[in-house]
C-alpha cells in the first residue's frame, strides 16, 4: 500500500491543476480536437493520482505527467486505427540541431487538424517544442526515446506543416437543417431566461459536464446548472462551431466567444450537455467561429 501523506498529495494535486492548460494544449493537438484532448486530459490525470507514489520519488514530475498524457493520448489514437504503429523511433540521423531552425517554426499557427497529418512521433516532438516550449532533452524523456529520434521527428514534422501550410484554408463545417433548428431554438430561449422551457427540453437522464469542475445526471440536478446563468446579464449565446462541430458560443464582453458549450439530442430531447465555461482554455485551438 502506498504511504502518501495528505499534505504530499494535496501539492501534487494543486500542482496538476496548475499544469492542466499546458496539458491541454498538447492533447488537444496530439488528438486534433479540443473535445477529445479534455478527456485525455482527465483520464491522465486520474492516472496520474492513482499512480502517486510521492513527490520526492519522481525526478522529473512534470515530465512523469506528460508521459502519462501521452500515452493517454496514444490510447485514443490507437482506438480510432488498430493498424498504424506509433512511436516507432527514428534512426539517429545526422540532422542539424533543430532549436536553430526558425524559419520552421510554424506549429503554434498550425491548426488541430494540421497536426493530424502528422505521424504520433513527429505530431509530439513539434507540439512539445514549437508550442510548449520543451528542450530536446526534456522531450526525449517525455517521449522516453533518444535525443537523435527527437531531432528527426521535429525535422520531418516541421518540413511536414510548412508544406500543409501551402494547401490553402480548410473547408468551412456545416449544420443540417434540423441541427441548426435544434441549436437556435436553445440559443433564443436562452437567451430570453426562459430556462422552464430549456428545462422541459432535458431527458430524464440527461448528463451535465462542466469541464474541469464537476458532473451530474438527471433531469433535476441538471436542471439546477441554469440558474448559475439565470442570476447574471453578463453573457449572451449564438448558434456557431467550435472543434468542427455545432456548438453554442457564449459572448461575454469581448467580441470573440469566451467559451463554447455542446449540445447533444435524441429524440428530440437533450441528452447530453458539455459547458467549458470553467476549461476556457479550450478555447486554443478550438476554432470557434459563428454560424454565417
Amino acid at each position: 500500500m502506498r504511504d502518501i501523506s495528505a499534505a504530499n498529495l494535496e501539492a501534487f494535486t494543486q500542482r496538476l491543476g496548475t499544469m492542466r492548460p499546458k496539458l491541454h494544449r498538447y492533447c488537444a493537438r496530439m488528438t486534433g480536437s479540443v473535445v477529445d484532448g479534455e478527456d485525455v486530459v482527465q483520464d491522465a490525470m486520474i492516472k496520474a493520482l492513482e499512480a502517486f507514489p510521492g513527490e520526492a520519488e519522481i525526478a522529473n514530475v512534470e515530465a512523469w505527467v506528460f508521459r502519462i498524457a501521452h500515452n493517454c493520448a496514444l490510447d485514443l489514437l490507437r482506438k480510432r486505427s488498430r493498424q498504424q504503429a506509433w512511436l516507432i523511433e527514428a534512426p539517429a540521423e545526422d540532422i542539424a540541431d533543430p532549436q536553430a531552425d526558425t524559419e520552421h517554426r510554424v506549429a503554434t499557427a498550425a491548426s488541430l487538424k494540421s497536426f493530424m497529418r502528422l505521424p504520433p512521433a513527429q505530431r509530439a516532438a513539434v507540439i512539445l517544442m514549437d508550442v510548449l516550449g520543451y528542450s530536446l532533452q526534456e522531450i526525449a524523456a517525455v517521449l522516453d526515446v533518444s535525443v537523435a529520434s527527437v531531432k528527426a521527428s521535429l525535422h520531418r514534422g516541421r518540413l511536414q506543416l510548412l508544406q500543409l501550410r501551402t494547401e490553402g484554408p480548410p473547408l468551412l463545417p456545416a449544420m443540417n437543417a434540423h441541427e441548426l433548428e435544434q441549436l437556435s431554438a436553445y440559443v433564443d430561449r436562452f437567451n430570453a431566461h426562459d430556462f422552464d422551457a430549456i428545462r422541459m427540453l432535458l431527458a430524464e437522464d440527461v448528463k451535465l459536464d462542466l469541464a474541469n469542475r464537476a458532473h451530474s445526471q438527471g433531469r433535476e440536478k441538471v436542471g439546477r446548472y441554469f440558474s448559475n446563468y439565470a442570476g447574471r446579464d453578463d453573457w449572451r449565446l449564438a448558434a456557431g462551431f467550435a472543434d468542427g462541430r455545432p456548438a453554442v458560443l457564449v459572448y461575454e464582453a469581448a467580441e470573440a466567444p469566451a467559451y463554447f458549450a455542446l449540445i447533444e439530442w435524441a429524440d428530440g430531447k437533450i441528452v447530453h450537455i458539455t459547458d467549458f465555461r470553467y476549461a476556457r482554455y479550450a478555447m486554443d485551438g478550438a476554432e470557434a467561429m459563428p454560424r454565417a
